[in-house]
């Protein structure tokens, strides 16, 4: 086995471990893994297969923000961030260095979120777990030799101790789970989960206070450019929307698929990786990310057969498997992550009840609006008796993640569509007909962003939506016009009255969170005035 490493010493953090392992290649975590994680192993395909325990998807309800002087008026206190005593953090950072100073190795790794050099922000992640350092090897913008050398001092430290718990009764703390965020700090303080997806969000929340303070507009959204120009365009979406599919576009260059950031300068990536689900995954349905699965990527919690091939269709250890790899395992991605000004902003939300238009162009109040309501809906399941579909809303389609209350992200967005002349569009990847009908097919959607691309849909014609006010596309090359205006594609005229209503009904009442900070103009922005 090799022993190859780079000697760290981490005494500045806390920790007197002397055997400190820094920005291993991942050769060598392999070669770790397999020799101290038990149950790691690797699959055919050449990606490192580990768990994450008993955890194996994000803990919300138990990620905790220091209330500080410095930072109170800006955070959107509430259940995404719920406010500790800085006592409290010190108490659990505590525990995390007690818990790694116990351990014979640790690994570290330092790395850059945001690919602008002016705005990226120097990581430094301390772990325990090589599964750990891969995967932020991945997520994060991997340092050239020269820029490791001159690293210096990180900006933001993650101390992931996630194999030992928290202490349940320590004030403030709701479970033996703490994710712990200092922003004055600069620190992140993980404990009871081993899910690595929580040091990935913990890096995009920071990113999420810090970005706005310098007129950056921080998104949770996918990006591409067009090969040619290099325009750029935004994707954002819910889960099941098709942001994912639709960012993985053969005739454009894709910037990222997760997390960015608007600029004045254009947009950047602020992400080195791509984090994507593997639930059912197949090479037909995603070629681009099943190649991408290889040497030098992470699979998490997935199930491999005698072949040691992973069976993508198991999901016994859980619903959420997850692939991490680097974004230039994409063979389209644009190195560097970076891109001009979007020419445009879309939307996507997967209308299950079927009354949105496919597309529609969206005035600046109506960008605010649509981006702070963050809508999608879902087929409702029938082992409960539900047969209405569930609506979801999440504002600025990353509510989870968000720390300034959702007007300023929207107030940075308008602002920039203003400036930069950026076309906002909002596309239904649903229904159209109601449960009677049926849903849109991808050829379609992909016609709708390739129309919006070209520049196809500038001018075309258009029908106002009496209850939400949109302008409808009503002509688009490639798509059937009987589906472009959905009271048209309902055979049942009175059922589309009484659903179109029940939701401009649940879009008011989602609003009203947020009324008290938006403009008349936003507010009358909505369906029937808002």
């Amino acid at each position: 086995m090799s022993t190859s490493s780079t000697r760290f010493g981490l005494e500045a953090h806390g920790l007197s471990v002397t055997e400190v392992h820094h920005n291993l290649p991942p050769s060598a975590l392999y070669e770790h893994a397999i020799r101290y994680e038990k149950g790691t192993s690797i699959a055919e395909n050449g990606a490192l297969v580990a768990y994450s325990g008993e955890k194996t998807g994000r803990s919300p309800k138990d990620k905790r923000i220091v209330e500080h002087p410095d930072s109170k008026n800006d955070i959107w206190w509430g259940p995404v961030n719920i406010p500790c005593e800085e006592h409290t953090f010190l108490i659990n950072r505590q525990r995390a260095l007690d818990y790694l100073n116990t351990r014979d190795r640790l690994y570290c790794f330092d790395g850059f979120a945001g690919w602008d050099p002016r705005y990226r922000i120097k990581v430094r992640v301390i772990c325990s777990r090589p599964y750990h350092a891969l995967f932020m090897h991945t997520m994060l913008i991997r340092p050239s030799k020269q820029e490791l050398a001159g690293f210096g001092e990180p900006q933001f430290v993650i101390l992931n101790a996630g194999a030992f718990p928290a202490n349940k009764l320590t004030l403030g703390m709701g479970s033996a789970t703490s994710i712990s965020l200092h922003i004055e700090g600069r620190e992140m303080v993980i404990l009871g989960t081993e899910y690595a997806g929580e040091m990935k969000k913990g890096v995009f929340t920071v990113a999420n206070y810090f970005a706005p303070k310098r007129g950056v507009l921080s998104m949770h959204c996918s990006a591409t450019a067009d090969r040619l120009t290099g325009a750029s365009s935004l994707l954002f979406g819910l889960s099941g929307t098709g942001k994912t599919t639709l960012s993985a576009d053969p005739k454009r260059e894709l910037i990222g698929d997760d997390e960015h950031c608007w600029s004045d300068e254009g947009i950047f990536n602020i992400e080195g990786g791509c984090y994507a689900k593997a639930v059912n995954l197949t090479p037909e349905s995603e070629p681009d990310i099943f190649q991408a699965l290889r040497f030098g990527a992470v699979m998490e919690n997935v199930v491999l057969d005698e072949g040691h091939d992973v069976d993508y269709s198991d999901t016994r250890i859980t619903q959420n498997t997850r692939g991490a790899y680097p974004i230039e395992f994409i063979r389209n991605a644009r190195i560097p992550c970076m891109a001009g000004h979007p020419t445009d902003v879309i939307f996507l939300t997967c209308d299950a009840f079927g009354v949105l238009p496919p597309v529609s162009a969206l005035s600046p109040a109506q960008a605010m609006y649509h981006f702070m309501s963050g809508y999608t809906a879902k087929v409702a399941g029938t082992e409960m008796g539900v047969t209405e579909p569930q609506a979801t809303f999440s504002p600025c389609f990353g509510g989870p993640f968000l720390v300034w209350h959702p007007s300023k992200y929207a107030e940075l967005l308008a602002e920039k569509l203003r400036k930069h002349n950026t076309r906002a569009w909002l596309v239904n990847t649903g229904w159209v007909g109601g449960r009677a009908g049926h849903r849109i097919s991808l050829k379609h959607t992909r016609a709708i962003i390739d129309a919006i691309h070209s520049g196809a849909l500038i001018g075309t014609r258009t029908e106002r939506d009496p209850v939400f006010g949109l302008e409808a596309v009503a002509e688009c090359p490639g798509v059937p016009p009987e589906i472009l205006i959905p009271r048209g594609a309902w055979a049942d005229q009175t059922g589309y009255e009484s659903t179109v209503r029940k939701l401009a009904e649940l879009f008011r009442a989602n609003f009203e969170t947020y009324a008290g900070a938006a403009s008349a103009e936003v507010r009358a922005a909505g369906p029937m005035g808002g």
